[in-house]
């Protein structure tokens, strides 16, 4: 997860632990200002101080470059393999710690829409991304080709569990289109990461990879992946059942996140398809089922601290993360052009999805406005553009991400709220889908 530090000064070398202890340090402090002045969602909150953290840092340095080298800590963060970080580890925790809440009846009774959101939803949408951009592109004289036009609509179609949960944690909402919302983020990211692989791919002359291969790699990725998770899943369930230790059946469950995750990645289907599978089937049937009421407590307390923890130190450390990316006009022309285009895009793949579904599920007053704005994008779409070589298209595209990424926290995490109370209507007693 960790690469080696580009030349610096000696006083850039930071131990792995130093890394990680300021990462916390900073967190922690962040948190405690928001919730003693600001009252801001958290998540916001440290995203616009990890922002702005760096901005301070870049004026400081332009101004007395003698206080604070800010290379420093560009080194420290260079230092971390983001995309390593989240995709191979941090993502495993967050995605269990989202999915034992999800109840399995709702899902159920949502599989369709929710299925058709995070699969062909997300290819549609990364393609239209890739078309309206590409066009705009052309007119204003940013020079990138439609290859790498759609590895970014690859990268920022998939909505992200960690960055809709935060921004729906005390937002109200329909059970039904709650359901509709968390459970594609949970699924599509899977989806979106094997999309970005081919695109990328294609994009760097790696692969010639046609449409119906590709199709069906996705395909088997899920399939294989579905199975993977409830085999486990079942294990683990059968694992609690034989014991009353909350101790050991929390190391089970961490066991299962990370074991799981690892094992999915080794034979090459969808890690965190995976872990989505075995979290639902473990917060549905192993919780209520084959854990004792103390530990259930034990049990969702840990998985609890483990998701404000990291969701808390990723939002400052994606906030920091534009220290990394020296950005110049042409950049960010290009992020600001990303913005409209990645919601009409949205927008378009959201009312396909419900016009096709419309005569076969039931949808809330206002579902296709609340899908559009509570597309939140966060740190998997960073973590995705970070890993793009480097070269030129890699600042545009990252400038992109990061552009999107600000605007749907921000804008649309801080607006959610009253975009929900004017578009919906009290949800009906009924349970029909």
């Amino acid at each position: 997860m960790l690469g080696p530090l580009p030349a610096s000064p000696p006083e850039a070398q930071l131990s792995l632990f130093q890394v990680f202890a300021l990462l916390i340090v900073t967190t922690a402090a962040f948190s405690w200002l928001n919730r003693r002045f600001l009252g801001l969602p958290e998540h916001i909150a440290l995203l616009l101080m990890g922002l702005g953290a760096a901005v301070a840092l870049v004026l400081v340095e332009r101004t007395v470059p003698w206080l604070w080298p800010v290379d420093a800590v560009e080194a420290m963060l260079r230092r971390i393999d983001f995309e390593a970080t989240l995709m191979q580890g941090v993502l495993a925790f967050l995605l269990f710690a989202a999915a034992i809440t999800i109840d399995w009846q709702e899902l159920k009774r949502r599989s369709l829409a929710i299925a058709l959101l995070a699969t062909i939803g997300v290819a549609l949408s990364a393609v239209l991304v890739a078309a309206m951009l590409w066009a705009v592109a052309g007119v204003v004289g940013v020079p990138l080709s439609f290859a790498w036009c759609l590895v970014f609509g690859a990268l920022i179609a998939p909505t992200d569990p960690i960055a809709v949960s935060a921004a729906l944690e005390h937002v109200p909402l329909p059970d039904r289109l709650r359901v509709d919302v968390v459970g594609e983020s949970l699924f599509n990211d899977g989806v979106g990461v094997v999309l970005f692989s081919l695109a990328l791919s294609a994009a760097t002359g790696d692969g010639d990879t046609g449409i119906a291969v590709a199709t069906l790699e996705i395909l088997a990725e899920i399939a294989g992946a579905l199975l993977l998770g409830v085999v486990a899943g079942f294990a683990a369930v059968y694992a609690f059942r034989q014991i009353d230790d909350y101790s050991v059946e929390v190391l089970i469950s961490l066991a299962l996140a990370m074991g799981g995750y690892a094992l999915a990645d080794a034979i090459g289907v969808s890690g965190p398809i995976t872990v989505v599978a075995s979290g639902v089937l473990i917060g549905n049937l192993g919780a209520p089922r084959a854990m004792s009421e103390r530990t259930r407590a034990y049990f969702y307390g840990f998985w609890r601290l483990i998701d404000d923890l990291l969701n808390a130190a990723l939002f400052v450390l994606l906030g920091l993360e534009v220290l990394v990316l020296h950005l110049r006009m042409t950049p960010l022309l290009f992020g600001l052009l990303a913005v409209p285009v990645v919601l009409i895009a949205r927008s378009a793949t959201v009312a396909a999805t419900l016009a096709t579904l419309g005569g076969w599920l039931r949808f809330d007053k206002g579902a296709g406005v609340i899908l559009t704005w509570a597309a939140v994008r966060g740190a998997i779409s960073a973590a995705l553009a970070l890993s793009v070589p480097y070269g030129d298209e890699r600042e545009l595209i990252l400038a992109a991400t990061y552009a999107v990424i600000l605007f749907s926290s921000v804008v649309q995490g801080l607006t959610l709220e009253r975009v929900i109370r004017l578009t919906t209507r009290p949800p009906p007693d009924d349970k029909s889908t």
